[in-house]
């Protein structure tokens, strides 16, 4: 950004001794002759630093900079003061209007150092402002981020509390059905088994589930497995040792990586005579 600065005298003599005295400071330098010409070259120019004289026809300095500080509170403000008008500097200085005074005549060295301060002091609070905003910014893309991951956590929990609520059904289901459900895993270990399978076992009290299939289920069942599992559907009669007869049918459960599970449907339709 380049740096200009704003000179403010009604006396053509000092803007152009103070112009001729900081134009080796490198800054671009704009000139006004009272505070209304000022306040023009405000809107149309970006300034970061003014020096004002404090008595001018018209528009005082002191409500000069008061109207800069206004509309323009960003910009460093500096005022050229007679010892007549001390009251009115310090008024102005309570205000925060201006950032530094100096009476006139002015020491040469001394202003320049500070109009220099003052343009480091402009640039870091542009950059305070510049790392204020960012750092807003981060913060609401955060929230943003934030609320984000809290709806998917919401959303992920209801589907989580939906599965749930479709697993007890399921399982409620299968409980209840009136005929008998046996899974068993690939390995050969019962891992469900129904109500209605334990009934038609005699199983109710020891239950099935955690046991090897080979020596849990009746050997009459387990002849029917055959060597390897196939997905068989047909209906296979069977006797079991106390005269009933059952039908049962065997499944395979697949997916993507193969078989997961085998399942056996058994149903009682008849007594032996």
């Amino acid at each position: 950004m380049e740096r200009t600065l704003l000179l403010v005298d009604d006396e053509p003599n000092i803007l152009q001794s103070l112009k001729r005295l900081l134009r080796r400071g490198g800054y671009r330098i704009l000139t006004a002759e009272s505070g209304r010409e000022g306040l023009e070259l405000l809107e149309n120019n970006t300034v970061q630093v003014i020096v004002s004289d404090a008595r001018m026809p018209g528009m005082s300095g002191i409500e000069f900079l008061d109207k800069s500080r206004e509309r323009w509170p960003d910009c460093i403000r500096i005022m050229l003061s007679g010892y007549t008008e001390l009251e009115s500097v310090i008024q102005a200085v309570n205000r925060s209007a201006i950032y530094k005074f100096f009476t006139k005549p002015w020491e040469d060295a001394l202003l320049q150092d500070h109009i220099e301060e003052a343009f480091r002091q402009y640039e870091l609070q542009d950059e305070n402002n510049r790392l204020t905003q960012e750092l807003h910014a981060a913060n609401d893309e955060l929230a943003r981020i934030n609320q984000g991951l809290e709806e998917c956590v919401d959303k992920n929990v209801k589907q989580s509390e939906l599965s749930l609520v479709s697993l007890k059904i399921a399982q409620d289901v299968l409980e209840h059905l009136p005929i008998g459900v046996i899974g068993i895993s690939v390995d050969n270990l019962i891992s469900s088994a129904n109500q209605y399978a334990l009934r038609l076992l005699n199983d109710e009290k020891n239950g099935l589930v955690g046991l090897m299939a080979n020596d849990a289920l009746p050997p009459e069942i387990l002849q029917i497995q055959g060597a390897p599992w196939q997905n068989i559907q047909s209906i296979n009669k069977v006797v079991l040792s106390d005269g009933r007869v059952v039908e049962v049918q065997r499944y395979q459960m697949e997916n993507d990586s193969g078989v997961y599970a085998n399942m056996l449907l058994i149903q009682q339709r008849e007594e032996v005579s």
